[in-house]
């Protein structure tokens, strides 16, 4: 019998994990409860839901921060649990590709290939894939010629900005900016405007159907705390003050995309002007996101169609297709 081969995304906001022995992909929430400070209560979707409904006792939160690992045990406890649920408790040992950012420290690097050894998950040998790489293999880019690609990335709190060549990354760059902070803004100008508190989970639902409200010409309808009466109420909020609010993040990746083009080489940034930039992420559909950038850059963009899967595909892609297995690299030999 072949080896299980398993494909990680461990996203900030999400963790994706390609299962090679039914080519399926589980998407859920990277979060997780811990129930008085010791007991797993709750992973994925279902901490999820209970995210600012918990008791004092029970504590949700995310174990990534900004693309990196902030709670290592709890992200091993997660990561064992999801495991054990694609294996039906009988994972007898597999093989595992994950993907890591770039632009992070070589001990931020090493704590995404330590996870999966000290998960007590049966790892047999353990592949690590630059995520800009996966992201493109994932929208069907032939990474490994000479051809100059830019990938942008704009995931839950990062948006990470790269060039490919050759199958490898000429230049990257991880900023925190991300949904969250688009979560955030809305959060703060229905605060400031309507004096009215609302969730994370609230905004993020605004941000997430604003496309649909512009096209039905409605405004948004969210519910939560006033501030002057402490009651509950509900309030229609102007689909364009929320567009408008989103601005400055928007301008932050702008001018970030920018630095990377001036210090991309003449003949890659040749190739970028001819095909465009690929934009990517869980956050890469916010509304008009895709239009502003094309008409401040004056490039052509190209919208992933799955662009929250594009890492996790390209996973699926390199663990399937020897072609592109070279792209996948063993920081430490595992002998087994």
């Amino acid at each position: 019998m072949p080896n299980s081969i398993f494909g990680i995304d461990l996203g900030t906001g999400n963790i994706k994990i390609f299962n090679n022995t039914d080519s399926t992909v589980m998407s859920e929430k990277n979060m997780v409860a811990i129930m008085n400070k010791t007991q797993l209560f709750a992973y994925g979707d279902a901490a999820f839901e209970m995210f600012e409904k918990a008791p004092g006792n029970i504590k949700i939160s995310y174990p990534l921060s900004y693309g990196v690992i902030a709670h290592i045990k709890n992200m091993e406890l997660v990561l064992k649990h999801f495991i054990n649920d694609l294996t039906k408790n009988k994972n007898n040992g597999a093989d595992y590709f994950i993907s890591v950012p770039t632009d992070v420290t070589e001990v931020e690097k090493r704590a995404f290939y330590d996870l999966i050894k000290d998960a007590n998950i049966k790892a047999k040998g353990i592949w690590i894939v630059e995520k800009a790489i996966a992201d493109g293999l994932g929208m069907n880019i032939d990474v490994k010629t000479s051809q100059g690609v830019m990938i942008v990335d704009i995931g839950f709190e990062t948006t990470e900005i790269s060039i490919l060549s050759l199958g490898g990354i000429v230049l990257s760059k991880l900023i925190k900016v991300g949904g969250r902070n688009f979560d955030d803004v809305i959060k703060n100008v229905i605060r400031r405007e309507y004096n009215l508190v609302i969730g994370e989970k609230t905004a993020e639902k605004v941000k997430i159907s604003l496309s649909e409200l512009v096209d039905k010409n409605m405004d948004a309808v969210v519910y939560g705390r006033d501030i002057v009466t402490g009651l509950p109420v509900e309030r229609k909020i102007p689909t364009d003050l929320v567009d408008q609010s989103l601005n400055e993040n928007v301008d932050t990746i702008i001018d970030n995309i920018k630095v990377i083009l001036e210090r991309t080489p003449p003949e890659l940034a040749a190739d970028i002007y001819r095909h465009g930039i690929f934009l990517t992420g869980g956050s890469a559909h916010t509304k008009n996101l895709d239009m502003r950038i094309a008409a401040e850059l004056n490039l052509k963009i190209n919208l992933a169609e799955d662009s929250m899967n594009s890492v996790v595909n390209g996973l699926a892609r390199i663990i399937k297709d020897d072609n592109f297995r070279s792209v996948a690299y063993r920081i430490e030999g595992m002998s087994k």
